[in-house]
């Protein structure tokens, strides 16, 4: 049977967490950066060790003020030390909840900036040590491919998508999917060309959005299975 990954972001005090540890097998858990707590991190990272679903470390920008949504210029080291502290912190409370975290993905502009600044992407990949990365192709992903780790390409069903095969940037028309049967459509579509699909849990009717794609999935024969 063919698998695939099922990802959303939890943590991030804007989600319903325990509606989607139901569903996803992969969790990218805010690190504090962005969003969250220590106390929300080790309740995520329990209720994934309970369901068998994987933790990934969700590293972002210093920039709670904007939810690590704006695009900032901080200096490599610094961008190394601050990776490495939110997956050290990560990783500390995931161990005390009985589970660890399996891979790193970028959150918001960072995410988006590591595709093609290689500076910065190399700054993260040199704070994450070596575990495996989550993302879409570019900078981040080839210098982890160089590096010799693991690589998990994903895809967004509820995302429009240009013809560079980019995501269409938020505020755009075709930028955002709505419709519960068209998002599910788009994961099926997807679903071959990436490792993991990313459900987002911020969205007006996300939870039933998520179940859909995971019945469309499973109707589709694709057996899930976390990162």
């Amino acid at each position: 049977m063919r698998s695939i990954d099922l990802n959303a972001d939890l943590g991030e005090e804007v989600t319903d967490d325990a509606a989607l540890l139901r569903i996803v097998t992969s969790a990218n858990v805010a690190c504090g950066y962005h969003a969250g707590t220590a106390e929300i991190m080790r309740a995520v990272c329990e209720q994934a060790a309970e369901r068998g679903v994987s933790v990934g470390a969700q590293v972002s920008y210093d920039d709670r003020e904007n939810f690590g949504r704006v695009a900032r210029d901080v200096p490599s080291e610094l961008l190394r030390e601050q990776v490495a502290d939110q997956v050290g912190t990560l990783s500390s409370i995931a161990s005390a909840a009985g589970t660890s975290v399996r891979y790193v993905k970028p959150h918001g502009a960072l995410y988006h900036r590591v595709i093609d600044d290689e500076e910065q992407a190399a700054a993260v990949l040199a704070g994450s040590g070596e575990l495996p990365v989550l993302g879409m192709p570019g900078a981040f992903l080839s210098g982890a491919e160089a590096a010799g780790r693991v690589v998990f390409l994903e895809g967004f069903p509820d995302r429009g998508y240009g013809p560079d095969g980019r995501l269409v940037p938020r505020g755009r028309p075709g930028a955002l999917l709505e419709g519960e049967a068209e998002i599910a459509a788009h994961a099926v579509e997807l679903a071959p060309s990436v490792q993991s699909l990313c459900l987002h849990g911020d969205s007006p009717g996300a939870v039933a959005h998520a179940h859909a794609v995971r019945r469309a999935l499973e109707s589709g024969g694709w057996g899930l299975r976390g990162l």
